[in-house]
């Protein structure tokens, strides 16, 4: 198994880390969020750029990036993009998304990038990262319901082939078994065919034990909640921090 190491943190190694959202609407609604999110235990910070308001002007999406990465560092910045095809805030064009993460990439302010498997362009902002040397996360969300698991192996190990340096999958549960798919698709991958951190989760509070219990079943990292959850189920981050640790110690 690889472990990415990014900063000082090194994802697949030890207690599975926690990313925490940045989901301000504006520079000052972001500033104010930081002044928070820096109170509290976490491994890496993940702007939701979807959010901002200004996002559909490149120009004030980088001057927002910079005084997001100077106020952070030396934080771990993931930037994400959601499209609304995934839960996104906004719905934009495959051609603006593909220009907006390589744009992204070329200010050298990240440190991580999510990229959406299903995006059509795909592989030309894999070739751009590979160009720019970013980390990327690749990423699957479905808010709808539990893929069968051999789906949900099928998407991790097309990220994998795909050359992500860090897999994600997150679904929505209907039931208590549908977690289970979940957690048995994660330890199945870890046990036989991952060679890579991955991250998978189950959401809303039916599958909050997926974001607990994950390293348990091979899922290097998971999602707290600072000032607001991005997604349904997310844990308040010191609470979700102090617990991972408990039991990566047990």
């Amino acid at each position: 198994m690889k472990v990415v190491s990014i900063r000082d943190i090194h994802i697949g190694k030890g207690a599975p880390k926690v990313i925490v959202p940045l989901m301000g609407r504006t520079l000052d609604e972001l500033l104010l969020e930081i002044k928070t999110i820096k109170q509290i235990n976490l491994d890496i910070v993940e702007w939701r750029a979807d959010l901002l308001e200004d996002i559909e002007d490149i120009a004030k999406v980088k001057q927002t990036l910079a005084v997001i990465r100077e106020e952070l560092y030396p934080i771990p910045l993931l930037f994400t993009f959601r499209t609304h095809r995934e839960g996104g805030n906004k719905a934009i064009e495959d051609s603006y998304y593909e220009t907006l993460l390589i744009e992204m990439m070329k200010t050298k302010e990240i440190d991580l990038l999510d990229v959406e498997l299903f995006s059509p362009k795909v592989t030309e902002i894999m070739e751009a990262a590979k160009e720019e040397n970013v980390t990327i996360i690749m990423s699957n969300h479905d808010f709808v319901k539990t893929p069968a698991k051999e789906e949900i192996m099928w998407r991790l190990k097309r990220m994998q082939e795909l050359d992500a340096q860090i897999t994600k999958i997150a679904v929505m549960p209907n039931n208590p078994a549908d977690v289970l798919t979940l957690l048995d698709a994660t330890y199945t991958m870890q046990s036989l065919y991952a060679d890579r951190p991955m991250i998978t989760m189950s959401m809303a509070s039916t599958g909050a034990i997926s974001r607990l219990a994950g390293e348990v079943f091979g899922s290097s990292a998971t999602f707290g909640a600072g000032v607001e959850a991005s997604a349904p189920g997310q844990i308040p981050a010191n609470d979700l921090k102090h617990i991972l640790e408990l039991l990566h110690t047990k």
